[in-house]
């Protein structure tokens, strides 16, 4: 397909280097139907892949020159590059690693149209000194609260051992939709998600005028767990568009509101809780 051909406001490109040297925009804005200043802007958005000998990763440099037989790849939207996020707060920073409270709307993970809405790019920005981010842990797009980072790739593998082995302590608050009454806490949830065992626990409740209020740490980390249990005993999580009853408007009312954990610096064991 040729550049006349792509729409503007989506489309993906992928460019064989022909000659060595040539700036990556410029073999872009060459293919891409959309202008230099754009494509820029989206290459820093994460948006566009670098394929050499070294294997392929995100170009973000528009003057980084090429070598003969390279493949660069775009992928561009411009909803997606239109988007703006949120601010994250940094909690605290360990220098290995950092903690910070994710707001609704960022996400933990980027995709191949881009990554600037990320909160792992969000850190590596903003982080004094600036340095790498690696996300080792997840949370919903539409879900708030405390996350960690790691700093360099041995940290990051180390993070995701302690998760794997259930080293991390992970507390949740959700508000649900009726009133949860007649249960002895702890009240342990399990049931199976994606052919694998889902284990989470309710700690407290505290009921509102029409809802309740659940305080919920989980063992297991299967994907969209507490929000898929909770619709599962008939109370969907308040603003759940997946798994709710879709009366409510509001925002997805799930956050992650404490950590604890061992800190693999220090040895020392390490507690943050949510200001909210």
């Amino acid at each position: 397909m040729t550049r006349d051909n792509l729409n503007p406001e989506h489309f993906e490109v992928h460019i064989k280097a022909s000659v060595a040297g040539q700036a990556a925009l410029d073999l872009l804005a060459e293919n891409a139907p959309v202008s230099k200043q754009k494509i820029k802007k989206a290459m820093q958005n994460g948006a566009a892949w670098l394929e050499s000998s070294n294997g392929i990763h995100r170009l973000r440099r528009a003057k980084k020159q090429l070598g003969e037989n390279d493949f660069v790849h775009l992928y561009y939207d411009a909803a997606i590059q239109g988007c703006t996020p949120a601010a994250a707060e940094l909690i605290a920073d360990a220098g290995e690693y950092s903690i910070w409270h994710k707001p609704y709307g960022m996400y933990s993970q980027g995709t191949k149209w881009g990554d600037h809405c990320t909160i792992y790019r969000w850190a590596e920005q903003h982080l004094e000194p600036q340095r790498p981010a690696f996300p080792v842990h997840r949370l919903d797009r539409a879900a708030s609260g405390l996350m960690i980072l790691a700093h360099t790739r041995k940290m990051a593998q180390v993070f995701s051992e302690m998760f794997k082995n259930r080293k991390i302590q992970k507390r949740y608050r959700a508000t649900v939709e009726g009133k949860l009454e007649g249960i002895d806490l702890p009240y342990t949830i399990k049931t199976t998600i994606d052919d694998k065992p889902a284990v989470s626990n309710i700690v407290s409740v505290q009921e509102q005028d029409k809802n309740t209020t659940v305080t919920i740490e989980i063992e297991t980390g299967r994907k969209h767990q507490i929000r898929r249990q909770l619709s599962g005993m008939g109370f969907p999580i308040v603003g759940d568009r997946l798994y709710g009853t879709g009366k409510s408007e509001d925002n997805l009312k799930l956050q992650a509101v404490a950590l604890k954990f061992n800190c693999p610096i220090t040895h020392q064991v390490r507690e943050y809780e949510s200001k909210d």
